[in-house]
Formats: structure tokens, sequence, C-alpha cells
């Protein structure tokens, strides 16, 4: 809990200095290319549906098990255009609340919104899971793209026209401090200048496995927390929100693992 509380305060103190670096590299001029060749360049997604079912990513094919993420999506999208947010964090309380399965299917419900790019990155670098939930064997990993060794041209996939992928092949030595690292900053920028995106998702480790979610949250618009049905405690899910609002805005707490579900869940006029 020091740990914790320290890595807070630490993070609260660069927030503003993060915030501003942002602000001065949207000024910056933009990318060496036209945006619409850099994402035509990146290497396409590897499409497994079978896979991707066994995953659970029931998004990947639009109708009534894809309404829930749509329905997400939209919500998402109606939140960040009204408060100017383009940052987005993907985290949990703890372990096993499905985080990254929600990702992948907002993924794939982005993919169908036709008039936006998003971004999905996976920073859960101790424990990345998203290229496993969607089927994927990516040759590097986002911690060589943070400390310079790798551009996202090179390890970038591509879903369709509009959805980008930064996935990972293992975990990292040293989270925390590539998370913090000017090098991570001005990586995470770069992608921003070349690609344009409308979100950027970044999909982070659980409150309570270490703090490399507490370093990063500090350089994010605002977070989404995963809580699951019937395993996460309330008591958890109240205290996600206060240490997560304490460093970035809370666009919402999303119940995952749901088993009932209403009639109408799904619902559409087909």
């Amino acid at each position: 809990m020091e740990r914790i509380q320290e890595a807070l305060a630490k993070a609260r103190a660069q927030r503003q200095q993060g915030s501003t670096t942002r602000t001065q590299h949207a000024a910056t001029p933009g990318p060496s290319q036209p945006v619409e060749e850099s994402w035509a360049a990146l290497a396409p997604f590897k499409l497994n549906r079978a896979a991707l079912k066994r995953n659970r990513v029931v998004a990947s094919e639009p109708g009534r098990d894809a309404a829930p993420y749509d329905l997400l999506r939209t919500k998402i999208i109606h939140q960040a255009q009204t408060n100017g947010w383009r940052r987005v964090a993907i985290v949990s309380p703890d372990m096993g609340a499905g985080k990254s399965t929600t990702l992948a299917n907002l993924a794939f419900s982005f993919e169908r919104q036709r008039d936006m790019r998003v971004m999905c990155i996976d920073l859960d670098l101790r424990r990345p899971a998203l290229h496993k939930v969607l089927a994927q064997k990516p040759d590097h990993s986002m911690a060589e793209l943070l400390d310079g060794h790798l551009r996202f041209s090179e390890h970038g996939l591509r879903l369709g026209e509009r959805v980008g992928f930064g996935l990972n092949n293992g975990p990292a030595s040293n989270p925390s401090e590539l998370l913090l690292s000017r090098a991570a900053r001005e990586a995470l920028d770069g992608i921003e200048q070349d690609y344009s995106p409308d979100l950027t998702f970044f999909d982070i480790s659980p409150l309570n496995a270490s703090d490399d979610n507490i370093a990063f949250l500090q350089n994010v618009d605002c977070a989404v927390i995963i809580a699951a049905a019937e395993s996460t405690p309330m008591s958890r899910i109240d205290q996600a929100e206060r240490q997560v609002a304490e460093l970035t805005n809370v666009m919402g707490i999303v119940l995952n693992k749901c088993r009932y579900v209403s009639d109408a869940e799904g619902y559409d006029y087909y």
C-alpha cells in the first residue's frame, strides 16, 4: 500500500508536465507521409474466426452477441467527443475481469464504425494477453517500441481500414520504469502524429497487480474500469474508482461476465 501511495503522489506531480508535453506534440508538424498511406502500410490482421469465437470475441461479426459492445462503443464515442478525450485506458481492479477481452470486442465493433480510426495498444507489459485473445503471434513487443528500438510501422497490425493494434510477444523486464520514461511518451506521441487516430485505447495492468498502471494513467485522458460480475467486490470497485480519479477522468465502469441479461439486450429491427 505504501508503494502505491508513493506512486500516486509521483504520478500526480508528473501529470501536469505530461499534459503539457502532449499539447506541445499536438502542435508539431504532421507526419512525413499521408495518414492514409501510413495506415495502408501496416501489416494486415490475420483473422481466425474459430479462435476468436473460442476466446469470446463475439463482436467479430455483427449481430445479437455484438450488440452490447456496439452500445458500449457508442457511449464511449459520445463521452469522448463531448469532453475532447482521445486517450482511453482500459483497466480493472483485479486480474481476471476480462479487460483484454472487452478491448478485443470493442476493436471489432469500432471497425464497423466507418468514420473513425482507432488504435488498440497493449501496455499490460507484465502479463500481456491481448495478442492471445486475438489469436495473433507478433514478432515483437511494445516494449521494443517504447524504448526506441522499433517503429510502429514495423510492428503494428491493421484490422480492416480503421483499427490498428500494438501487441506483445511476451512480458517486459522493466515495465514501470519503461512506462514512466520520456522515450515511451515520445513513442506514443509519434504514433498519434503518424496515424492520427480518433481514439487510442490502452490495455493496462490491473490496479492491484503493480504500480505500472499508476505510472501510466497520468498519460491518458480517461479510463474505463472493467469489473467482473459476482467476482469483483463493490469495495474493490470503489477503491479502483478513487485511485483512477486521482490521476485521470473516470469515463465509466463496465460490469463484465454477467450471466443474466434482459430480453431487450441485443434487440434490433431485423
